[in-house]
């Protein structure tokens, strides 16, 4: 019992003097990963540190390497005393804060070339650091638009190769899409068709923040409103062609009435 207590009374106060051994800082992203930037843009990257209260903070660093491939050098972009006035690393078009448990990572006028894999590295004073990470990548615009059919369950697909927050629109013969047509699925790639049968133009619109691509699906004809027309149009020239017929058979036989006449009065002249 003795010897219990004696542990607890030298165990308990060594324990209090080196409370950065005991505890787990942390640190994450808070962007919304992955992170897509278009070319000339401007990467913000905010990143919370989460630590014990009394555990002081010495440097932080940002850095960046490659996210895929053998090399995959880490390049240093700021390191940051907690309490200096001064980083170090980076460019002209890099530029990092601190404000309270937050930092920020800014570059300026985003290429290719800056994509990759980031991370943010904060060291106590003990020597204890702790790492967050998040994938920057290139905001791509919409390519290679295409449709297909699947003829067991009549519906249209869209298919898009690899922009970035693609949405998708549908348009039939010019038209937006009615339920007389058929139907857009959640995600807006596929029109489930309710018409039969299925004919006309079908046309699928993909955009995002760089432009719009489309694609069209031709089936057959839709002959239901250009045959009624026809047939109307055939009626009435039918019904013109037999109206003015009459007309004119009316106008000849009047005429013919009226030189028979004359003719029969020329003759009762002559008798006399």
């Amino acid at each position: 019992m003795d010897l219990q207590c004696f542990l607890c009374w030298e165990v308990v106060p060594l324990l209090l003097l080196w409370p950065g051994r005991f505890w787990c800082m942390s640190v994450h992203i808070l962007n919304e990963q992955p992170v897509h930037v278009i070319p000339g843009a401007t990467l913000v990257l905010t990143a919370r540190i989460q630590k014990d209260p009394w555990e002081e903070i010495s440097t932080i660093t940002w850095a960046r390497e490659a996210e895929t491939g053998a090399d995959r050098t880490k390049v240093t972009l700021a390191t940051c005393p907690a309490k200096g006035p001064k980083c170090s690393g980076g460019g002209p078009d890099v530029q990092m804060s601190l404000k309270q448990q937050e930092t920020t990572l800014q570059v300026n006028s985003y290429t290719s070339a800056d994509s990759g894999e980031y991370s943010v590295t904060v060291t106590d004073g003990s020597g204890g650091n702790a790492t967050g990470r998040c994938i920057v990548r290139d905001y791509e615009a919409v390519h290679h638009v295409s449709v297909s059919i699947n003829t067991s369950h009549p519906s249209l697909i869209c298919h898009e190769a690899w922009g970035t927050d693609p949405s998708f629109s549908w348009l039939h013969e010019r038209a937006a899409i009615t339920q007389q047509v058929g139907r857009v699925s959640k995600d807006g790639s596929m029109l489930f068709v309710t018409m039969t049968p299925i004919c006309g133009h079908f046309t699928c619109m993909v955009g995002n923040r760089l432009g719009y691509s489309s694609a069209t699906y031709t089936a057959a004809p839709c002959e239901s409103g250009g045959r009624g027309m026809t047939v109307a149009v055939v009626c009435l020239v039918l019904l013109l062609l037999v109206c003015g017929a009459a007309l004119a058979f009316l106008l000849w036989r009047r005429r013919r009435e009226n030189n028979r006449g004359e003719r029969l009065y020329e003759h009762a002249d002559d008798t006399v």
